[in-house]
């Protein structure tokens, strides 16, 4: 009777322990489904966000080429009157730098 008893008991055991290891191969399955789940969902984010700012970079570049002959104009024209204020300084300080090389030059000490 005691046999009979353990063969049942030890039958129970091995029934528990394939429905636990049932539960833990759902429990990877399911794991393993969210995981892939949440990785198609982090590919699908980065892609939106890539054509987003691929977008967002054609959208820039196509309003930055039409100002870059502007700027282009604007930085030629500031070029310029620098240049002419330049040559303004410099004709107004000339007759002083002349006059104060020759001074240095003749003056012995």
């Amino acid at each position: 009777m005691d046999s009979i008893r353990g063969q049942g008991g030890i039958q129970m055991l091995l029934t528990a322990e394939r429905e636990a290891q049932q539960i833990v191969k759902a429990a990877r399955d399911l794991k393993t489904a969210r995981l892939k789940q949440a990785k198609d969902e982090a590919e699908k984010e980065a892609a939106n966000y890539r054509s987003h700012r691929e977008y967002e970079y054609q959208k820039h570049i196509s309003e930055s080429g039409d100002s870059s002959d502007s700027t282009l104009r604007r930085l030629k024209a500031e070029t310029e009157s620098t240049i002419r204020n330049l040559k303004e300084t410099a004709s107004r300080v000339s007759p002083e730098t002349v006059s104060l090389l020759v001074k240095c030059i003749t003056t012995v000490r």
